[in-house]
């Protein structure tokens, strides 16, 4: 399979990211299929907090929901740091679904807890520019999220 890249379309431009199915196999092979499936269209950034992370994914649009399948943990020792790209999920290491995060700065305690997937390669400033707030007034959305060869 060609190398892909996952490009989230925002309101400001589009965000590209390098899929790191070297860190997490599972990861990028569900996240990839659920871009494929147009789930994370029309999407929300629900919880966007400076010098943390923006979060998103959820088709609810409050942190409370996913696709319904749950991925087991592939933990790495790749550090969160402003650009990376990580699943969000409950206490349980292997409930993590459909929700992921991007980091806005360093974020070390994080670090083998989450499973990093990706790398921002291009667009953060579309990503720092996202409405903040949990969630926010107008939260920013993934107009599209599509797979594009790398």
């Amino acid at each position: 399979m060609a190398d892909q890249n996952l490009v989230f379309q925002l309101d400001g431009g589009d965000v590209v990211i390098k899929l790191r199915d070297d860190l997490a196999p599972k990861h990028v092979a569900r996240i990839s299929e659920l871009a494929a499936d147009g789930f994370y269209d029309g999407l929300t950034f629900h919880r966007v907090i400076d010098g943390f992370v923006a979060q998103g994914g959820c088709p609810n649009g409050n942190g409370m929901g996913g696709s319904g399948q749950k991925i087991e943990a592939e933990f790495n020792s790749e550090p969160h740091v402003r650009g990376t790209m990580s699943m969000a999920r409950a206490s349980d290491p292997n409930s993590a679904d459909s929700q992921f995060f991007i980091c806005l700065d360093e974020v070390p305690y994080l670090d083998n807890q989450y499973t990093v997937w990706g790398e921002v390669i291009s667009g953060m400033e579309h990503v720092d520019a996202l409405p903040k707030g949990e969630p926010p007034r107008n939260p920013g959305k993934i107009i599209s999220a599509k797979l594009v060869d790398a």
